[in-house]
């Protein structure tokens, strides 16, 4: 899979340092040869498990063409990274391999860079607020017609990989649901239910152990499932941001990785929508996804086509009823129980 030329020797210890004109010159002159950062201006910064902060730059001779003089820049600093380095090196992997190619909506990246040793990433993007756009979050109102919107983008990403050799030896796109067990289980669901995140959550669903068996039961299922495509992996409306015409773009690919198609189709569906929204338009969502796959010239199996009822059957029953819920319940109460 061809790359540009972004590898870092070492991620910057500390986001100060990432915001010096020097560092960005050098960053910033992967794309545009020749600029020379002699200001930045530090904005806004949102730090959670990655720190995302916005920031204004100012150029000798100018800001070059074609690159904005806002930007925002995301990687993982302070106790958190070593946890937490190894899906920001995919999502940085992800904007600087597949993002240029694959036409989907997301952010414009001017600088994505992977650490070559313990394999963090960085990552420059244009500051998209600063263009009128809007984050949503997991309590955010998410219409039927919103998801048709959303769904088109990700069979835009799933045609443009489908079966993609390059992909299949990209080692950052492996499969993940199963590791996931490894690193999340009983106790992590348990602790979100007995938390703040868990309030209103109904009695009859705030079973850990059947959620996490649903779980090993969904990694089992598509462990090796064809057609295999590569897949956003966390497709939930709060990571989502509309752009400055307010049409849906994707966001957040820290867990990118290679699956089948409706993974992220039944999870969008199942955590996006209220349950009333979901059971009037499931259908004709999946109908309306599977002819944007084809459209964009992929052709899922034979079962799958002509009668998108199938969705409900098999491996994407689980996918949107089982690996759904894993984290979108508590997001859905939330959203339409503690409103």
């Amino acid at each position: 899979m061809p790359s540009s030329p972004s590898h870092l020797a070492a991620v910057p210890p500390a986001l100060a340092e990432i915001l010096q004109p020097q560092w960005l010159t050098a960053a910033l002159g992967v794309q545009f040869p020749g600029i020379q950062v002699t200001k930045v201006t530090p904005g806004p910064v949102v730090s959670r498990v990655s720190t995302n902060a916005r920031f204004r730059v100012e150029c000798a001779a100018g800001v070059p063409a074609g690159l904005s003089p806002d930007l925002c820049v995301k990687s993982y600093f302070g106790q958190q990274a070593p946890l937490a380095r190894q899906t920001g090196a995919a999502e940085a992997a992800f904007y600087r391999d597949l993002a240029p190619r694959i036409g989907v909506r997301t952010l414009r990246a001017v600088f994505a860079g992977v650490e070559a040793g313990p394999r963090q990433g960085v990552l420059v993007t244009e500051d998209v607020i600063a263009q009128g756009a809007t984050f949503l979050d997991a309590t955010t109102a998410y219409s039927p017609d919103q998801a048709a919107q959303s769904l088109r983008q990700l069979a835009l990403l799933h045609a443009a990989t489908w079966g993609d050799p390059a992909a299949r030896a990209a080692g950052w796109l492996k499969p993940r649901l199963e590791s996931h067990t490894i690193s999340r289980g009983i106790r992590e669901i348990s602790a979100n239910f007995d938390s703040d995140l868990g309030r209103g959550v109904p009695a009859a669903v705030r079973d850990a152990g059947r959620l996490f068996a649903a779980y090993q039961e969904l990694a089992d299922v598509t462990r090796g499932a064809a057609p295999w495509s590569v897949i956003h992996g966390d497709a939930h409306v709060g990571n989502l941001y509309l752009d400055g015409q307010g049409r849906p773009s994707l966001v957040d690919w820290q867990l990118v990785q290679r699956g089948p198609w409706y993974l992220d189709v039944g999870y969008h569906i199942a955590s996006a929508l209220t349950v009333e929204d979901r059971r009037a338009h499931e259908e004709g969502l999946v109908r309306h996804y599977l002819a944007e796959l084809r459209g964009a010239g992929a052709e899922p199996p034979g079962q799958w086509l002509g009668r998108a009822e199938h969705h409900r059957r098999g491996q994407s029953a689980v996918a949107r009823h089982r690996m759904g819920r894993w984290n979108a319940l508590y997001r859905h109460h939330r959203r339409h129980v503690l409103r």
